[in-house]
């Protein structure tokens, strides 16, 4: 099935009318959508400081919901994929009861916002998220969902609007209620995304170069491959360590830091691994610079040769690419008018991305149906914008 992004709008509708139903005795007066993103290249880098060329995504979390004065939060997701409970209640926290993670696992996401806001003290509230953003796919629905809790607290307890630190709230909020020890992709884009424009974002210095990403004849396919290998909970924290060994050996803060010279120059005091995983994180950053180049003057062959290159990297010296991934990107550029095809996402199942000619689409998705020994669910896709507030 091809889905071409839809808006938010029946998200709202059912996001409302689940809150109806659920809390009859009050009206939701806020509504919010923070987007999910895809990464057109620069994977694994954004933790070693380096660059980053992410989109934001049409597909979205909704948040909606409204004050409450009986000093209690609670939270509900329509999220089928969520763990049990999917209803949440708990007193607003104070400094002497701070919140802390716990069961379900969904929620560990929106108690982190709430304990890392930047503005207080927050009032109870009752809200309701509903999600398009495909759980498990590589497409960063933990962001999407931290920072649309954070658009939605900023309406009812506004902070000082600076979106950088909204940004950093809302990672710390995924390190620590959620233990995962991402970057600072995930959480800038969601909150900085640009209609027609991909971000090319510096993860050391946060400075972000938005790129043009808005010919007609261009296409962003993303393709999910609707596999998640369990692994990926303790492969993600490894290769950041390793990523950190790396650094550590060659006297460095971070692998950004570290040319292709220096790093041969050390290969004999470095284990073979380790030696892999660097060396895919600094190649990649120079292609992620390259590829920004090349995306704005518009060289979209130079653009998909470097996704190629990329993948490959993270296949052969990263190691988080699996069997479905790799079918697809083969099956993908095996073909007239396709630019160039990758993995994105953390890895070990989730979506490829590919960069193709808008008259190529129904072949392409034709030939990658019958060569895929699995089921793939497609979305043709363009830049939109980040987090927001809506009109109910």
């Amino acid at each position: 099935m091809v889905m071409a992004e839809s808006g938010v709008g029946r998200l709202l509708e059912d996001a409302l009318r689940v809150f109806r139903e659920n809390y009859p005795m009050y009206e939701p007066k806020v509504g919010v959508a923070a987007p999910g993103r895809v990464n057109l290249i620069g994977e694994h880098t954004d933790y070693n400081q380096g660059f980053v060329l992410p989109v934001a995504l049409p597909m979205v979390t909704v948040v909606v919901g409204c004050q409450s004065a009986d000093g209690i939060i609670s939270l509900l997701t329509t999220a089928k994929e969520a763990d049990e409970p999917k209803q949440l209640e708990f007193p607003v926290p104070t400094e002497s009861k701070p919140l802390s993670p716990g069961i379900p696992c969904w929620a560990n996401y929106v108690k982190g916002v709430i304990h890392h806001y930047r503005a207080g003290p927050l009032p109870g509230f009752k809200a309701v998220m509903a999600s398009n953003v495909p759980l498990g796919g590589g497409l960063s629905s933990s962001a999407s969902l931290e920072v649309a809790m954070y658009t939605f607290l900023q309406q009812i307890c506004p902070d000082d609007g600076d979106l950088m630190e909204k940004a950093l709230a809302c990672q710390k909020a995924e390190h620590t209620f959620a233990s995962m020890p991402c970057g600072i992709m995930d959480q800038f884009i969601s909150v900085m995304g640009q209609k027609d424009h991909a971000l090319l974002i510096d993860c050391r210095s946060l400075e972000v170069t938005p790129v043009p990403l808005n010919d007609p004849n261009l296409v962003v396919l993303i393709t999910n491959s609707n596999v998640r290998h369990t692994l990926t909970g303790s492969e993600y924290p490894t290769r950041r360590m390793q990523c950190m060994e790396a650094a550590k050996v060659l006297g460095k803060e971070s692998l950004r830091d570290v040319s292709m010279a220096d790093l041969k120059a050390a290969e004999a005091h470095l284990d073979k691994e380790i030696y892999c995983r660097a060396r895919h994180v600094i190649s990649e950053i120079k292609r992620t610079t390259d590829a920004a180049g090349a995306l704005k003057s518009r060289d979209y062959q130079e653009f998909g040769k470097l996704m190629v290159q990329s993948h490959n990297s993270l296949r052969g010296d990263y190691e988080v690419s699996c069997p479905e991934l790799d079918e697809l990107v083969a099956a993908a550029v095996d073909g007239q008018g396709v630019y160039g095809s990758r993995m994105t996402g953390g890895g070990f199942g989730g979506c490829t991305v590919t960069l193709l000619d808008s008259a190529a689409v129904e072949k392409t998705i034709q030939r990658i149906k019958d060569k895929y020994s699995g089921t793939a669910t497609f979305y043709i896709t363009k830049p939109s914008s980040g987090a927001h507030v809506l009109k109910l």
